[in-house]
Formats: structure tokens, C-alpha cells, sequence
């Protein structure tokens, strides 16, 4: 033991022994508590964490510590096989192991009388409860299982190609399973028509030839776009239909009424929300603060439709919540999280008409801080509903005949108080990227018409910074009546990717000198360095493939990006199951009535739906983006061989990935395109280096392009590069691109794409890599009932619970 002020202080070896001991459940307080250390031994101890961090001996995951790779106590987990004992074995369904390693395994514990519902296999997803173990075979967990989330699929969708002789072939849509064709047998066709998208079931399978299927559902015609979202809701098993249960509860639901409930309807609440949304569930309402002691303040009300009133736990409602854990938004539908007579009807906050609802009334220093805070169960009448856009022409001299009776009364005053807000928010100073977003618009057929990139107004950035304070005050007040709720947690990026972005600022000369904690104006003060400049796109997007996605957890670790200590979803019910947890547990600590989460609901058994929720709402992210992928492809079928201009946004090992200026669709130019010598792989720079020329790729440059091949069906485009590449500096760089160095990537030597001879032969790489994972490739908008919503560049506060959805290891508020 060392000695420190006639203090016996813990070894290194006693934190890490107690690190251990307490995988991902402690931090600094504990083990300051556990040691007994007072005050003035803080900085020792966190010197003593910072540098067992650098050497990679702990890993510091927000305000938690843990081993290095180890895993969260409930975690949700794919089942891969058997042990030589015929046990299960189980890998995390969230992993990357290209940045982690390998994935721990995990040895699953099955009682000999499973609870319903825990009963696994292999091929399974099941939502687990984990342990450390001294296993001498490998697994370094045992686990045992919540619940069984997803079993093995024993279903194939894909595309029906009738044959000659009456039967068929399925042609996969799932790119993992490309040119694994089905056989479909004449009378196993079930009426399908060649072109149809089918769902079909295995019969058999062969070690040689060719699997057989059976058409057991007809799901519709891809020639038109209107079913090419129904490829993402299918495949990645999205739920679409209502148990016959939950729909008898919503036709059964009634308004809600003034019992129980304080009386709001004479406050002008506005709902101020995209065009095209048929559900409006927040309303906003903002005055000057009349009290002398808050003089230049404001007093912000946000009202959020109380879903709580109508699905309570335990209900058949509930549980199909649950399951989905969120709507999905595509271009052409909404896939909802709650029936419509809930959604669009009872929980919609349309203009004159009774609406129940939990509201937070906010009362704001002229510093722009909240100095309280209290929530209120209402029955209040929306007075106007208004789009983003049209209540800022109002604000810009430009009402209309809806607006204009609404100027002085209601809208002046709400954007005094955004301009207060906005100064505590600024002195905040959260991650502001800068991203540009797409939004796909289809024509009445169903056809796309246009991709736009939405502009980005006040009125957009009022109803975030609102929704923000709502959803932090939601938090607090939880906190304080010491109740478990959900939070939306986000970790600050991990030490190698600091490191990472360092090596990368370095050859652009940009310097990022982390000195202490780490911080979202950190990178803020690199991302003013570059506004402007033909670097800001690249920047940018470095930047934001630096930080880790967000997710819901029932323990607090702060949301790096927003930069606050405490966060919580409390704006969206209607459409993401974490707000309907911590609408009830308000209404439990408040005692505001029916509705309320049960007393049996812990920190652990949240824990589990947090893990859940977690997962369906990437699963959400990924079908909204790969449907977006496939609507672009579609549209640009036709115009094989056009030229087109876009910017590099991704660069990997097997080539570039190209996002065009116009339409943002995404597309590889395989490696071996590229020109007649070899290509490394510099990751530090995120470029692809020729080795004779030094002519460089680099992630941002804008280049032109041809379109080679279009793979609708996979979302699949790939391109020919027309541009040439940047040429290195003589130097230590190129001296390593010249091949001086250990190469990361070498390929044969390649022509220029010639004509159709290699065409056809490359065919078959557009569906299994012009459609790969293009990791951090921006971000998409998850908004609201059919719309994707407002673009948004201040990286994710969107509505800052109407959402967002991020790309690759992006993060969401």
C-alpha cells in the first residue's frame, strides 16, 4: 500500500480486484467509498483511473467503470450454437467486433423448468440476465433468459421468378443471403405472379443443390414503390398488425375527462409540427414572467398527450407496445406503436377539441436557466395547429390568415422565450454538427417524385430546445421522488477514437489538444474551425463516426452530446415506449392517478425493457434506412450510365462508397475499379493512396461519377470513379503509401472500368457489396407519422424526442 497525507491508499491492484468484482456497476463515489477516502484523495484516485484507462486496464463507460469488453448485467443476446455438453451458447446482438474484438461468449443456464416465454434455441435473440464466470472453456458469462425476443427464422422473403414449367425460384431479398435461391415447387407457388415480393417457409434443405420452399403469403408487386417498404417491415420482422385484444381496448377507450384533471382549456397551447403529420401529441405555450424577483424571465408550458390515461400496464395494449418498442417512419407509411384510435384520435392534440394531457410548466431566468419546474395531469383544447414553416413566415413579416390572429398573442411570445433559452443553451454548448438530411418525396403513385433537403428554420430549433427542457425536467423530478425510470443515455466516445480523430485532425493540421475531461465543446471548437471551408463536410462527418450512439438504460451515465447530466424521453409516448414508462412514473410520484407504473417496476426489470427498446429502435433505424436505399435505387434504374457529381463517404477495404449531391444516394466504387495500381488503405487519413502515383481518395472529396449498376431490390448502386485522385506530397506519408510501410489493403492491379465484358462479370459484387454497411454514413430523420421530419444540423436534438436517427455509430438524442 502507498502512503498519502498519513493515509493508507488502495493499491492499483485492490481497484482493479474491486473493479472486477463489480463489473459495470461503480464508479469514482463507490470506490472512494469502499477504500474509505475522503475528498482530497479524489484527484490521486481519479489520476490513478485515468492511467489504468490509458493502458487499457479499466474502461470508463460514462460515470461507470468496468473491465475492458465487459458486458452490462442485462443485455440482449443472440443464441449461435451448442457446446460439447449441448449447452447454449450466446454472443451480444449488438457487437462490433471490428472495433471491440471478438464477442465474449456467454454459456446459457436453462432450469429444468423454464418460466413461458424463456424457453430458447439455437437461432434465437432472448433478452438475458448475465453473470461473470470462472468457466475453463471459454465463456466468460453465464446467463439465463428473460425472455425469448425473436426465434430462429424458419421464413425467407424474397423475390418470386416463375419458370417455364409452372413452379419458381425465390430470389433473397436479405443481402446475407444472396444467391442462396429457393426452389419452389409448381404446386407450392400459391398463386404467385413472376415480380411478386413473397414470404415463404423452408421445407427442406440439402447439403447439395438447391433448398426448397413453399409460398405461404403473397405480400405484393414491386412494380410499384409502395411495397418496397414492405421488404424492411418484413424482413427484419417488424410488427404490423394489432392483437385482436388491443384493438377491443382502443375502440373501447374514451375520452378522457375533467376528473382527476386540472382545467387548462383556456390556455392557448399550439401544436406547431411538420405538414404532413397526422398525429400532433406536443403543444407549446410560453409568457413573460410576471414575478419581480424573475424580472426578463419567462414561464415555458409544454403539453405532451397523456397516452398514459388510455394504455396501462400489463394491458393487451401494453404488451403490443412493448414489442414494438417504436413507430417506424418510412416515405410511403407509418408502422405505429399504438392503433390509430389512439394515436390519430384520442391522443392527437387537434385544435378545439378536449385532449388530456401531462404537462411541465417551466419557469425560465433571464439567463435562460430553469429555476423551477412542476408537472401538471390537464384537460386541455390545442388553439391552433401549425406546420414549422408557416409559423416562421408569421415571425418574418409574413402571416397568414391562420397565423395572423396568433402573432402577438402566441407566437411573439414563444420566440422571446427560444431567445432566452437559447442563451442558456449556447453557454451549454452541446455537439453542433453540421449534417446535412435528405427527405424522400413520392408522388401519388407511390413513385419517387424528389429528394429535398429540408430547410432549417427557428421554428424547428424552439420546438427542440422546448422539447429538451421538458424532457431534463422529467428526469430531475424523478430523481428527486427517487423512482426508477428510463433515461436516454449517451457515453462519450472511447479513448481509441479520440486518438483516431487526433491522428486524422493531425493531416489536415488541425490541432484537437485534450487536456482533462472530455467535453462536446472540444469538437465544437474544431467544427468552427472549418465553417466554411472545403473541409466542413469531411469534418464533420469524421466527427461524428467519433461518438457512440445513444440508448435507453435504466442507470444514469449523462448524455454526452446534449451535454447534460440527466436525460430522459418524456415528449413522444405516442410513439416510443421509453416516454409512456416515465409518463406513469410521474404519475406514480405525483400521484396524479390511473395510469401510474407499478410498484413491482425496479431498476432491474426496466433495466430489461431499456435493453429491449434499445434494440427495436436500431432495428427501426435500419429499416427506415434501407428502404430509403431502396427507393433511391429504384428511381435511378433507369439512368444507368448517366454521370453524376457527389462527395466520398466512406472509405473501406473494398473500395469507396460515394454519396450523390443530388439525391444523397449511396453507392461503391469497388477497389478494384480504381486504376491500374495498387491501392492501400489509410485509415488514419480515411483515404485510399495509389502506391505509384500517390493519388489519394479521400473521405469528403467531391468527385464525379458514372453509374454502373443498380440493384433496386438490394438498395444496391455502384459507380465508376471519372475523377482522379489528389496527389500526396512527397514525404513520410506517400513514402508509405509507396508501400514503404505494412500495407492495410492490396489488390491486384485493374483497368480502368472498360466496358460491358467486366460489367457482366461484376455484376453479382453489386448485390453483395455495393449494398454493405456504409458505418456512420450520415444520419436520417425519424419523425413523425409518414413525414421524416425537419432537417436538423445541430447533430440529433430533434424535437429532442421527436427524434432522430443516427447512421452507423452516430448518436440520437
Amino acid at each position: 500500500m502507498a502512503k498519502q497525507r498519513d493515509r493508507v491508499f488502495p493499491s492499483r491492484d485492490a481497484i482493479v480486484a474491486f473493479i472486477r468484482a463489480n463489473p459495470g456497476h461503480i464508479g469514482t463515489r463507490e470506490i472512494a467509498r469502499e477504500f474509505g477516502l475522503k475528498n482530497e484523495d479524489r484527484v490521486e484516485l481519479k489520476r490513478i483511473l485515468r492511467e489504468l484507462a490509458d493502458q487499457g486496464t479499466i474502461e470508463k463507460r460514462g460515470k461507470k467503470i468496468a473491465e475492458p469488453a465487459t458486458l452490462p448485467p442485462t443485455l440482449m443476446a443472440d443464441i449461435t450454437g451448442r457446446d460439447s455438453d449441448g449447452e447454449l451458447i450466446a454472443k451480444p446482438a449488438e457487437w462490433d467486433e471490428e472495433e471491440s474484438g471478438a464477442a465474449p461468449k456467454i454459456r446459457i443456464h436453462v432450469p429444468r423448468r423454464p418460466q413461458p416465454g424463456t424457453a430458447a434455441g439455437v437461432g434465437d435473440r432472448a433478452l438475458l440476465r448475465i453473470e461473470k464466470s470462472d468457466d475453463s472453456e471459454g465463456a466468460i458469462y453465464r446467463g439465463r433468459v428473460i425472455k425469448v425476443i425473436d426465434h430462429a427464422r424458419t421464413r425467407v422473403l424474397g423475390i418470386f421468378r416463375k419458370l417455364p414449367d409452372g413452379g419458381g425460384r425465390l430470389v433473397p431479398v436479405d443481402k446475407k443471403q444472396a444467391g442462396r435461391e429457393l426452389n419452389i415447387a409448381k404446386a407450392d407457388t400459391g398463386g404467385a405472379e413472376d415480380g411478386d415480393l413473397v414470404s415463404v417457409d423452408l421445407v427442406r434443405s440439402r447439403g447439395f443443390g438447391l433448398a426448397s420452399g413453399k409460398v405461404k403469403e403473397r405480400l405484393g408487386s414491386l412494380s410499384s414503390e409502395k411495397a418496397v417498404s414492405l421488404i424492411a417491415i418484413h424482413s427484419h420482422d417488424i410488427p404490423q398488425a394489432f392483437s385482436p385484444a388491443a384493438l377491443r381496448e382502443a375502440e373501447a377507450a374514451k375520452p378522457a375527462t375533467l376528473a382527476g384533471r386540472e382545467d387548462w382549456r383556456e390556455l392557448p397551447l399550439v401544436t406547431i409540427d411538420p405538414p404532413d403529420a397526422k398525429d400532433h401529441d406536443d403543444a407549446v405555450y410560453a409568457e413573460p414572467d410576471s414575478d419581480p424577483n424573475n424580472k426578463g424571465g419567462t414561464i415555458v408550458t409544454v403539453a405532451i398527450a397523456d397516452v398514459a390515461f388510455y394504455v396501462r400496464p400489463g394491458s393487451a395494449l401494453d404488451r403490443d407496445a412493448l414489442i414494438r418498442g417504436n413507430s417506424v417512419y418510412f416515405p410511403d407509411r407509418v408502422v405505429p406503436m399504438l392503433p390509430e384510435r389512439i394515436s390519430n384520435d384520442l391522443c392527437s392534440l387537434v385544435p378545439g377539441e378536449p385532449r388530456g394531457a401531462l404537462a411541465v410548466r417551466m419557469v425560465i431566468g433571464n439567463d435562460g436557466r430553469k429555476r423551477s419546474h412542476s408537472f401538471h395531469r390537464i384537460l386541455m383544447r390545442s388553439a391552433a395547429k401549425l406546420n414549422y414553416a408557416q409559423a416562421q413566415a408569421a415571425i418574418d413579416g409574413r402571416p397568414d390568415d391562420t397565423t395572423g390572429p396568433l402573432l402577438d398573442p402566441i407566437l411573439k411570445p414563444l420566440y422571446e422565450a427560444y431567445a432566452i433559452v437559447k442563451r442558456a443553451r449556447d453557454e451549454r454548448d452541446p455537439l453542433d454538427l453540421d449534417i446535412p438530411e435528405r427527405k424522400i418525396l413520392l408522388k401519388p403513385d407511390g413513385m419517387v417524385d424528389r429528394v429535398i433537403v429540408p430547410e432549417r428554420l427557428d421554428a424547428h430549433k424552439l420546438i427542440e430546445e422546448f422539447m429538451i427542457l421538458a424532457n431534463v425536467a422529467a428526469a430531475e423530478m424523478l430523481e428527486k421522488k427517487a423512482l426508477p425510470l428510463i433515461y436516454r443515455v449517451h457515453d462519450e466516445p472511447t479513448l481509441e477514437k479520440v486518438h483516431n480523430l487526433q491522428e486524422f485532425l493531425k493531416t489536415l493540421d488541425l490541432p484537437f489538444a485534450k487536456s482533462g475531461a472530455l467535453r462536446p465543446a472540444l469538437f465544437n471548437r474544431v467544427l468552427a474551425q472549418v465553417k466554411g471551408h472545403d473541409s466542413e463536410q469531411l469534418v464533420n462527418e469524421v466527427v461524428l463516426r467519433s461518438q457512440a450512439q445513444a440508448e435507453y438504460a435504466a442507470e444514469n451515465y449523462g448524455h454526452f452530446g446534449l451535454n447534460l447530466r440527466r436525460y430522459a424521453h418524456f415528449t413522444s409516448p405516442i410513439r416510443r415506449y421509453a416516454d409512456l414508462v416515465v409518463h406513469r412514473a410521474l404519475i406514480r410520484g405525483l400521484g396524479l392517478g390511473e395510469g401510474a407504473l407499478p410498484e413491482t417496476e425496479t431498476v432491474e426489470t426496466l433495466g430489461e425493457v431499456a435493453a429491449q427498446i434499445s434494440v427495436t429502435e436500431r432495428r427501426a433505424m435500419k429499416a427506415e434506412r434501407e428502404t430509403a436505399d431502396r427507393l433511391i435505387a429504384h428511381f435511378l434504374a433507369d439512368r444507368i450510365g448517366a454521370s453524376f457529381q457527389g462527395r466520398i463517404s466512406g472509405v473501406t477495404r473494398a473500395g469507396l462508397f460515394v454519396k450523390l449531391a443530388d439525391t444523397g444516394a449511396d453507392g461503391l466504387i469497388p477497389i478494384r475499379t480504381l486504376g491500374t495500381e495498387y491501392f492501400n488503405y489509410d485509415e488514419t487519413r480515411h483515404a485510399l493512396v495509389g502506391t505509384r502515383s500517390g493519388a489519394m481518395h479521400r473521405l469528403g472529396d467531391v468527385v464525379d461519377v458514372r453509374l454502373v449498376e443498380a440493384a433496386p431490390v438490394a438498395g444496391a448502386l455502384r459507380f465508376e470513379l471519372l475523377s482522379e485522385g489528389q496527389v500526396l506530397p512527397r514525404g513520410r506519408h506517400r513514402d508509405r503509401a509507396r508501400g514503404d510501410g505494412p500495407r492495410a489493403q492490396m489488390q491486384e492491379p485493374a483497368k480502368k472500368y472498360p466496358g460491358r465484358s467486366s460489367r457482366k462479370k461484376d455484376r453479382a459484387s453489386a448485390n453483395n457489396t455495393a449494398g454493405r454497411s456504409k458505418a456512420g454514413k450520415g444520419k436520417s430523420k425519424q419523425g413523425k407519422s409518414g413525414n421524416n421530419g425537419s432537417g436538423n444540423n445541430q447533430a440529433g436534438q430533434a424535437k429532442s424526442g421527436k427524434g432522430k436517427s443516427g447512421k452507423g455509430k452516430s448518436w440520437t438524442p
